[in-house]
């Protein structure tokens, strides 16, 4: 069910040109088939499965929409989930350091959705404490807390199969002597480092006896720690999400080589974490530029993607994305329309017309060259407006004062309506850099 509070953040999201976070199942239209492969996904990662899938479509597709809602998905199902955007800025992707601390920091569940290590660990004791107490222990008794520790070790251990970074296990002891003894704000530190802060002081850092920072050749170790903890507090699994993998295409060189390393290390290594999956979202180029997955042999044989004329096989490695299209518009308007906050929705829907909605994506059509795919979020900006506008004034009549008037297309845009296709990768030095071969195999962390 879509509450007052979900309908309110979805508009004001749409208002911005942005993907709303929650309440996207209630206008999910034309994609019935690739949520259900999303599904299936989910249920072999629960099943104990490690596995890889990738999105594929071009600009305007809704890529980001469908890895959202993957997201509500999996916590829906019970799993845990995080939502890494790669940007230049502060995800360098060819450094798992960066990759893990991001993840971490998006860590959420269906009851806290950022920053959720803290009550992830929290669950956990809260099970391992129970289990005690059934099996016949004295909560109340001196040793209580003792055992508890010693349950978590054992558990710990047998779970990650001793493969768990010995820093890992000492903070977690750490953590949970911390809370008991009510220190609460070193107990938060020492999360902070575990989630990858390098901003954590030296005296919170001896409380367990670790030094430095989490480095890049350790994050992997860590993930899986982390993994175990979130199934052993009762979630299904983990869901990671890499939104915008084609941000890869401008980074230089060295960089955008072992980021694709990477990407192959994460695909070959899948396996060996039951229970996680990782979504990647992409454009085309990003998977058959030569400067992309195609240039590295190992990765493009994992992930290619297949066609047999028009029929495409969902469960290949890359899930295609088909472009928005006159009648998932409609449809979308239609579903929004009845999700709008109005005060008084008959008077919305008596201004709001259907002849009026099929119209606006006539004329969106027309305005970008025919090609609705390119934009939809600028038509769905749009319909909004036109629902505020009704909402706010009592002689708006969008059939006699709305006018629309295309806003100016980026680059990317002309590119896509030129040539089919992105526009060039321009390098991180603010130059064109050309295709440069295929990628060297590497260690990418």
């Amino acid at each position: 069910m879509v509450t007052v509070r979900d309908r309110e953040h979805i508009f004001e999201k749409l208002r911005s040109g942005l993907v709303p976070e929650r309440g996207l199942d209630a206008f999910a239209v034309g994609i019935e088939r690739e949520r259900g492969e999303i599904v299936r996904q989910l249920e072999l990662a629960a099943a104990g499965e490690g596995a890889t899938k990738f999105l594929r479509g071009g600009y305007g597709c809704g890529k980001t929409f469908m890895a959202r809602l993957a997201v509500l998905e999996a916590q829906a199902r019970g799993f845990a989930t995080s939502f890494v955007v790669v940007s230049d800025n502060d995800l360098r992707f060819h450094r798992f350091d960066d990759v893990y601390r991001k993840v971490m920091t998006e860590l959420g569940t269906a009851t806290c959705p950022r920053g959720a290590l803290s009550d992830v660990l929290d669950r956990w004791i809260g099970r391992v404490e129970d289990q005690l107490v059934d099996e016949g222990a004295d909560e109340a008794g001196d040793d209580f807390d003792a055992r508890v520790a010693a349950r978590l070790d054992e558990q710990l251990v047998s779970k990650t199969e001793g493969r768990a970074p010995q820093d890992f296990v000492r903070t977690i002891q750490a953590v949970f002597r911390l809370k008991q003894a009510g220190e609460l704000a070193d107990a938060g530190a020492l999360l902070s480092w575990l989630s990858g802060s390098a901003n954590v002081a030296a005296a919170a850092k001896r409380l367990a006896g670790v030094k430095g920072d989490i480095e890049s050749r350790d994050a992997f170790d860590y993930l899986r720690g982390v993994l175990e903890i979130v199934k052993a507090a009762g979630y299904e699994g983990l869901m990671i999400v890499i939104d915008e993998a084609e941000t890869i295409l401008r980074m230089r060189t060295d960089s955008r080589h072992k980021s694709l390393n990477g990407i192959r290390q994460i695909c070959d290594g899948a396996g060996a974490y039951p229970g996680l999956l990782w979504l990647f979202t992409g454009t085309p180029d990003f998977f058959d530029a030569p400067r992309g997955v195609r240039g590295l042999a190992p990765l493009h044989d994992r992930v290619q993607f297949k066609t047999h004329g028009s029929f495409v096989n969902l469960r290949q490695p890359q899930l295609l994305l088909q472009p928005f299209n006159p009648e998932r518009l409609r449809q979308a308007a239609l579903r929004l329309r009845e999700l709008y906050p109005a005060s008084d929705p008959a008077r919305l829907d008596q201004r709001v017309t259907l002849p009026f909605i099929e119209e606006l994506v006539e004329h969106v059509s027309a305005g970008f060259r025919g090609d609705v795919g390119v934009v939809p979020r600028q038509f769905l900006r749009e319909l909004v407006d036109v629902f505020d506008l009704v909402e706010q004034e009592a002689g708006f009549d969008p059939s006699e004062h709305y006018r629309f008037t295309p806003k100016a297309l980026t680059p990317e845009e002309e590119a896509k309506i030129q040539r089919g296709t992105t526009a060039a990768v321009v390098g991180a030095d603010g130059g064109d850099e050309v295709d440069d071969g295929l990628v060297p195999v590497m260690d990418g962390w």
